[in-house]
Parts: structure tokens; sequence; C-alpha cells
């Protein structure tokens, strides 16, 4: 018999809205206390500067009101889980949807000002089962929302490395659901109950083919912080490198992740 497919944890609504508020808040506030000269600066995204950068920061929340103007489907064809398996496709419309909104918007903040009032506004009346029609497919509201904390806390940590002294604090429950959805990403890429993956205090995760572990210390470990494994689920970190500098402990013969990530690009 086939093993039962993975169903997405739960996650609080309300708590997911106030995080991806906060966390917009957060970048808002540390993009306005940059100057020219640091906008203009490179950072490890291909050829995107700090200014483009931010300005993706925008669209990833904007979509949010850009899809509730937007006729509502008829069902939904999209899972949580599945969310991040269709990144990679979208890439090229995206970095040059981000091109053209940071040419056409030299005034960050009041672009950042915009899109915080229209998403406030639009957050207090929309339910969360309401359907939206993304790019990736259909699905909820709710389900969505969760998707945000992870471009938010994913390219808040893009800006911090980019801009020496940057320190845009991550917001707890935004950190949390980023990196709980990626956990649980994993475990669907490789089903299994053979490898336990440790992630404190966000999440546990068990993966990969193998004798299923019942009791006591699993065989097969895993072992790191979140924003490391963010970063390592995201292609900012190759799993070598975090071994080698110790950002993450593998104990076991099927402890070797790194034929399975990243998850997104």
């Amino acid at each position: 018999m086939p093993p039962a497919k993975k169903r997405a944890r739960t996650y609080d609504p309300a708590k997911i809205r106030t995080a991806v508020l906060a966390q917009f808040a957060n970048v808002r506030a540390g993009v306005r206390a940059l100057g020219e000269e640091q906008l203009a600066g490179p950072t490890d995204l291909g050829d995107w500067t700090v200014r483009e950068l931010a300005a993706h920061l925008t669209m990833a929340v904007a979509t949010v009101s850009r899809n509730l103007d937007r006729e509502e489907p008829a069902k939904a064809e999209l899972g949580l889980l599945d969310w991040a398996s269709g990144t990679a496709a979208r890439a090229d419309a995206i970095a040059y949807g981000t091109r053209a909104l940071a040419e056409h918007n030299p005034d960050l903040d009041a672009l950042y000002a915009q899109v915080e009032e229209q998403i406030t506004e639009r957050l207090a009346t929309a339910p969360g089962d309401r359907l939206l029609a993304t790019s990736a497919g259909a699905l909820p509201l709710a389900d969505y929302l969760v998707t945000r904390t992870v471009e938010l806390v994913v390219h808040t940590d893009d800006l911090n490395r980019a801009v020496p002294g940057l320190d845009i604090p991550l917001d707890r429950q935004a950190l949390a659901a980023c990196t709980r959805l990626l956990a649980d990403t994993l475990a669907v890429r490789a089903p299994g109950a053979s490898t336990e993956v440790r992630i404190p205090p966000y999440a546990v995760v068990q993966c990969v083919e193998g004798p299923r572990h019942t009791r006591g210390t699993p065989p097969n470990v895993v072992e790191t912080d979140p924003l490391t494994w963010i970063r390592l689920a995201t292609g900012r970190l190759a799993w070598k490198t975090a071994l080698d500098e110790a950002k993450v402990s593998a104990s076991g013969e099927r402890a070797d992740l790194g034929g399975l990530l990243p998850l997104m690009g």
C-alpha cells in the first residue's frame, strides 16, 4: 500500500496575517534607512541590485491585494505543500517584473507605503477561505499568506547579507511559518521515516525512505538552526559548506540531504 499523502499542517490565520504585516513593516523601516550608494550595491541574487531586491519584496506582498481584486476561481488547484515546486518556473517573469518595478518607482518608501496601505485594508475584511488565482495556481488566501512569510523571510535575509551592517529583524511568527513550510516540503519531496530533521525551536520532520524509527534516538539525525535551514532549502547555502562550517550536524548513513536540496531556487 502506498504511503498516505502528507497533509499540510495548520497555521493560525490571525497570527500569519499579523506576521506578514509585521515583517513587511520591518523591511520597510530597513529599506528606508538605506542610501543611494547602498541601494546601488550588488546582491547574491544574480545581477539584482539592492534596490531591485527591495522592490521585489513589495511585489511579494502586493500580489495578495492584486489577486484579491481578480475574479475568484471555482476551485483550489494547488496545495500548500506543492507551492515551492513551482517557484523556479516563474523566475524569469519575476526578474523582469522586478526590474521594471524598481525602474518606475525611484521613491521606494512611497512604494512600500502604498503596498502596506493596500494589504492592511484588504486583509481586514478578506476571509481566509477566499480562493486566489495566483501565478502558481488557485489556493486559499490563508495558505497564500503562509507562502508570503517565506518570500519575506528569505528576502529579508538576502537584504541583510547584501548590505554590511544592515540588520532587519525577523518576526518570530514569520520565521516559524517559513521554517515549517520548507521543512514539510522536504518531507513531501523525500517521503519516509528513516531520517529525522530537527530545526529547533520550530520544526521536526521525518523523511527519506528506509527503516522506520520507532523509539529512542533515531539512527539518522540532521539538526540545524532556522536561518541555516532556510538558506539550505532555498539554495543560498550549499550542504557541504554548511557541514564544513559546522552550521549543520548530520549523523547516520541516511542523513546526507545534499541530493535533496535546494527545495526552491
